[in-house]
């Protein structure tokens, strides 16, 4: 597989889109939220919080060079990523993380540019659950 660009990544991370203050727009979706957890918000804290730790993890990995024979450890995490995100109502990571997963297993030379629409859209939710847990605006 060729070398993936981290930096595509990691630029589209580091310019996050603003949060928006509409539910609809919200890239975590509350409702599915409050359903997966039956209402207790001290879950949904908790599970927002797991996710962005993982999400920040997934990240970090994704910033080692990549090397021949690395795709399936790749795959694994977007994978996993799609999972935890789709779990909390992040439906566009995991959308992205699908495509992304998708290219890697297909030798999609577009796995780079679907790298970064995943990594931006990991950052508008990681901004998103910053603002619910109060720990940004």
């Amino acid at each position: 597989m060729a070398k993936l660009a981290e930096s595509t990544f990691l630029d589209c991370e580091a310019q996050p889109q603003p949060f928006p203050q509409t539910e609809a727009e919200s890239p975590i979706d509350l409702v599915h939220l409050s359903r997966q957890t039956f209402g207790d918000h001290d879950l949904e804290r908790e599970l927002l919080a797991l996710f962005d730790a993982q999400a920040g993890h997934f990240v970090d990995r994704l910033r080692a060079d990549s090397a021949p024979g690395d795709a399936d450890w790749r795959i694994g995490l977007a994978h996993t990523i799609k999972g935890s995100a789709r779990a909390i109502g992040a439906f566009e990571v995991g959308q992205a993380a699908e495509a992304y997963e998708r290219a890697l297993r297909g030798a999609d030379p577009k796995a780079v540019e679907k790298a970064g629409t995943l990594g931006a859209a990991i950052a508008r939710a990681r901004e998103a659950i910053a603002v619910l847990l109060g720990g940004a605006a």
